[in-house]
């Protein structure tokens, strides 16, 4: 998947890789490299400033990127997402107005969904409340955790409950909103250059021209198949490069991992297949269960993967030197069951879709 990207961008992304995870580098610089190599712009339609194609080529860019860092997998997931919010958007004025610095890189798009897609799995309450003020709108709440919140410029996506009662809105909220406070990056244990952080919304007023969506209930399944599909491409990547790794450490006696190698490949590319096939004929949007499962099944195959790695290479994996690219991957493998939704949070909605059923 990495021919996906230029040249270029792959020998940085793999030089840089630890200095992301480890926050050395700056975020600042991620997201215009992503974009010079035309990234946010896969799957947006060419009339309006993309390259064309689909949701599946986007995923296939996350993926590739994810090969090399996971952590600048996971902002161009984020700012892609908030691209995909705008074109799923009836609000053309405003998708006019933002695309083209999200697509140029000069400013972040963010996705702060992740509350409202647990709460329309009734999962948990809205975290952010919206009430008519004249034309305009006051928010106020919290944004706990978002990722692409970059310092000198950001857009975030966020889902409002009404006050006066009604359909939760989509908005989009800017950086330089008087009341809108970004907190210091979050103390992660590793992807520390991703600018990821908590918001807090204190009487933050903007304009209804900045709505997203009217009606978040009915707007949302629409969108979530690519929320979750990128999301499943950042999985996609780290277990197709422990695997690469895993077979390149083959031989010396580790012939015996052949088999499971194999199979972990198989059910890979079988799982990539259905995931494809499913973005492409809109299925995941009326019937998203499937989705949720091939998204568990990701987890599961990031995880042998990564552990099919360290097997093969042995304990070189665990000297500080040798197996600093492995203990990256380690870590990041180990996110990939947290990413909302949660592994847990889909297994709770699977689980009440079969009592129901």
């Amino acid at each position: 998947m990495s021919s996906v990207l230029p040249q270029d961008l792959t020998e940085w992304l793999s030089a840089s890789a630890d200095g992301i995870d480890f926050g050395e580098i700056s975020a600042e610089v991620i997201l215009p490299r992503l974009a010079r190599a035309g990234l946010p712009g896969i799957g947006v339609p060419e009339k309006i400033g993309g390259s064309g194609g689909d949701i599946v080529r986007s995923v296939h860019a996350v993926a590739a990127v994810a090969e090399q860092s996971l952590a600048a997998a996971f902002m161009l997931w984020g700012h892609r997402c908030f691209i995909e919010f705008l074109l799923k958007s009836a609000n053309a004025s405003l998708r006019k107005k933002l695309l083209p610095d999200l697509l140029a890189g000069r400013v972040a798009g963010a996705s702060a969904l992740s509350n409202v897609m647990k709460f329309l799995a009734g999962l948990e309450p809205l975290q952010v409340t919206a009430r008519s003020e004249g034309g305009d709108l006051t928010i106020d709440g919290k944004l706990p955790w978002v990722t692409n919140l970059r310092q000198k410029g950001f857009n975030v996506a966020a889902a409002a409950d009404r006050t006066e009662g009604g359909p939760a809105l989509i908005v989009s909220l800017a950086h330089d909103d008087e009341g809108l406070t970004r907190t210091r990056d979050l103390e992660l244990m590793g992807m520390r250059s991703s600018d990821t952080a908590a918001v807090t919304l204190s009487g933050v007023r903007i304009p209804r021209e900045r709505i997203i969506a009217e009606n978040a209930q009915e707007w949302l399944p629409g969108v979530r198949p690519a929320f979750i599909g990128l999301q499943c491409g950042m999985a996609i990547g780290l277990a197709r490069r422990s695997l690469t790794e895993a077979i390149t450490f083959g031989g010396a006696g580790r012939d015996i991992l052949s088999p499971s190698l194999a199979e972990t490949d198989v059910r890979l590319r079988e799982i990539e297949a259905q995931l494809f096939a499913g973005l492409r004929s809109d299925a995941f949007v009326t019937r998203p269960v499937p989705l949720f499962e091939l998204r568990i099944e990701l987890a599961e195959v990031v995880a042998d993967a990564v552990a099919l790695e360290l097997q093969a290479a042995g304990g070189r994996c665990y000297l500080q030197e040798p197996g600093r690219a492995f203990a990256r991957r380690w870590r990041e493998s180990a996110f990939i069951p947290l990413i909302t939704p949660s592994l847990v949070q889909l297994r709770t909605v699977l689980a009440s879709a079969k009592k129901a059923a």
